[in-house]
């Protein structure tokens, strides 16, 4: 099944535009005729260039206000049709769009509308061209594939088919089970784009707030199994209007809209085993069981420093690479690698970040299948020089250029900590952390989208609404992923301005990508005291904040009182308790959370989140002052 994107969908120009779609690896475009007005090249020379890029020209579009018009501007509708068969035909494009009229003037009537198109039908035929007509959502006459379907029905002509669009079934909420009925040599082609799901006018919904399948709300996947049952063979196509992929990287959204369709229709095949489609096979979602290692690229002071903070949350240094400035320190299931490397990778991240997190090992079935369906979605491979003794461990680029490996038990990559560092794990004490709760990226606003799709498209995983997060300073956005037992859990926080701490944290570090580490114990008060003996230096909480508590939560005077003694931050939902505390910010801005989760509790604490940050920024360097 062919690919394809049409050129409204990300920024530049033509040329530019064409570039990012065929690296991309798309099969085709559909040329959106304000994009061939705006270049200074003649038809067939945009039409040689775009071939010359391997890709096809799948549609031309669009034709708008044709049917149901009265004489004069009927006669004139059927002139510019003429004139556009005359472009398509220089560029070299047999299909062109024709969407549903909004013309004040526009007659209703199936039968005129019908009539209209056969009589288009037969002039596009006489060239060897097709027509496809699409139902706009917001449509004066024709605004549901039903009613579309029936003009092209009553239309009777080879060279007039149906054009589905998933934005315009779904947004008005039309099932698109009723696309089952629909022959399928009549449906020309298959438009297709997701979108948030938010209450407003449809025409400003589609034009602003598109994306990509699998980054919205909509029902897209079921939308494609109706369309595949039919027999659709044709393209597959993204038709993207957003105010955000206006501005962004060419490359990166029409990767991010490649993948999109390579997991959309993987989804498709594996729900609709019946029908047959041309599609590489791929492994399924790789099911992700916890954080495997966690290492931080660092050296000198700063790596000493890194070292004392995790002593005091009672981490213990039970492990030193064969070869490598690696030590392993270790607590309950955690795993953090100190990498003070003076050449390689980590070295390279240091020197471009800082002392960050570089590295992210995550425990999945199959190493090796999650790699090769994260290649099949676009990712890139990371891979470099390996020592003796030392074990192939797969491994992909992840956000900020930082890598993501996995390992298994199958295939003896769990065996990495005996094989590979000398020392004894059963030496470690402990302060009762247990396990890592969840990673925290940051990012710019800009990147999240991207990065949603990348992670649940490779993994399975689901993802919460976006919330709001408030800074003294400006808003974060932040939205949570996780499995579905919670084994794997990340936020993504999109800043958009650099006075924010997350926006501060992406400009001093040059956009390192972990800036938080969540450890959960099963007694954040027992963890609290050990700490305190290991001279631990919790984030301190002022005494508004508890006062606050008293307020918003019926809790009892000891269990605050305990909570104010241990800078103890609180929240909860309808299903139970959340706690948390934070280490002071080192290394720039980054830091350590210790939670605990009670009764099923599901969030991340959202609530306290404006109180931690005004905590932690007068902590921080004043604002204006800059980094030495």
């Amino acid at each position: 099944m062919k690919t394809s994107i049409a050129t409204v969908s990300i920024s530049g120009n033509l040329p530019e535009k064409l570039e990012a779609i065929a690296a991309a690896g798309f099969d085709g475009i559909e040329i959106f005729e304000q994009d061939f007005i705006a270049h200074d090249g003649n038809p067939r020379d945009v039409g040689d260039m775009i071939r010359s890029m391997g890709l096809d020209i799948t549609l031309f579009q669009p034709f708008r206000d044709f049917e149901g018009l009265p004489d004069p501007l009927r006669a004139k509708a059927f002139d510019r049709a003429e004139r556009k068969f005359d472009l398509m035909q220089e560029l070299g494009t047999d299909l062109v769009l024709v969407c549903s009229s909004c013309h004040p003037n526009a007659m209703g009537g199936i039968d005129r509308a019908a009539a209209d198109f056969h009589e288009l039908g037969e002039r596009a035929a006489k060239r060897g061209l097709r027509v496809g007509f699409e139902a706009l959502a917001w449509g004066s006459h024709a605004n549901d594939h039903r009613d579309a379907w029936e003009i092209v029905r009553r239309a009777d002509h080879d060279n007039v088919g149906l054009i589905l669009d998933s934005f315009h079934t779904l947004a008005r909420k039309i099932d698109p089970e009723t696309i089952r009925r629909i022959p399928g040599d009549k449906i020309f082609f298959v438009q297709l784009a997701d979108a948030p799901q938010i209450e407003m006018d449809l025409l400003y919904w589609s034009r602003h707030f598109r994306n990509m399948p699998g980054e919205g709300d909509l029902a897209v996947t079921d939308f494609m199994r109706a369309v595949v049952a039919t027999g659709y063979s044709g393209p597959i196509s993204l038709e993207i209007f957003n105010d955000q992929f206006r501005g962004g990287s060419p490359r990166t959204i029409a990767m991010d809209g490649h993948r999109s369709l390579v997991a959309l229709m993987d989804d498709v095949k594996r729900d609709e085993p019946g029908v047959k489609l041309d599609l590489a096979a791929m492994p399924k979602r790789a099911v992700v069981d916890g954080v495997s290692l966690v290492e931080f690229a660092t050296k000198g002071d700063e790596a000493t420093a890194l070292e004392t903070i995790l002593e005091t949350m009672g981490f213990s240094r039970t492990g030193q690479h064969i070869s490598k400035q690696l030590t392993l320190w270790t607590q309950g299931d955690i795993r953090i690698v100190v990498n003070r490397e003076t050449t390689g990778y980590a070295s390279s991240a240091y020197t471009m970040h800082g002392t960050t997190v570089c590295d992210v090992g995550l425990n999945v079935g199959d190493a090796a299948k999650t790699v090769s369906r994260a290649e099949a979605l676009g990712a890139n491979p990371f891979s470099q020089p390996i020592g003796p003794s030392e074990l192939d461990i797969p491994a992909i680029r992840g956000l900020s250029g930082s890598v993501l490996h996995f390992i298994d038990d199958a295939s003896g990559l769990a065996d990495v900590w005996s094989i590979e560092f000398e020392g004894d794990e059963s030496q470690q004490t402990g302060a009762g952390l247990q396990r890592i709760d969840h990673l925290a990226q940051t990012m710019s606003y800009d990147e999240m989208l991207s990065w949603s799709l990348f992670y649940t498209t490779l993994f399975d995983m689901k993802k919460s609404p976006m919330v709001d997060v408030v800074d003294p300073d400006g808003l974060v956005r932040s939205q949570a992923l996780e499995t579905s037992d919670g084994a794997f859990r990340i936020t993504l926080n999109g800043a958009e301005t650099h006075r924010t701490m997350a926006g501060n944290f992406l400009a001093d570090s040059f956009g390192a990508s972990v800036q938080h580490i969540a450890l959960a114990t099963d007694d954040i008060f027992a963890t609290s005291d050990a700490l305190a003996e290991r001279s631990f230096k919790p984030l301190p909480m002022s005494d508004n904040y508890y006062a606050d508590l008293t307020a918003r939560f019926d809790l009892a005077p000891e269990l605050l009182s305990r909570l104010k003694a241990g800078n103890i931050l609180y929240d909860e939902d309808a299903h139970g308790a959340f706690f948390q505390f934070y280490s002071r910010p080192y290394a720039g801005g980054m830091f350590f959370e210790i939670v605990q989760r009670k009764d099923g509790y599901a969030g991340y604490g959202a609530p306290n989140a404006p109180f931690r940050i005004a905590a932690q920024k007068r902590l921080m360097r004043p604002k204006g002052m800059p980094r030495i």
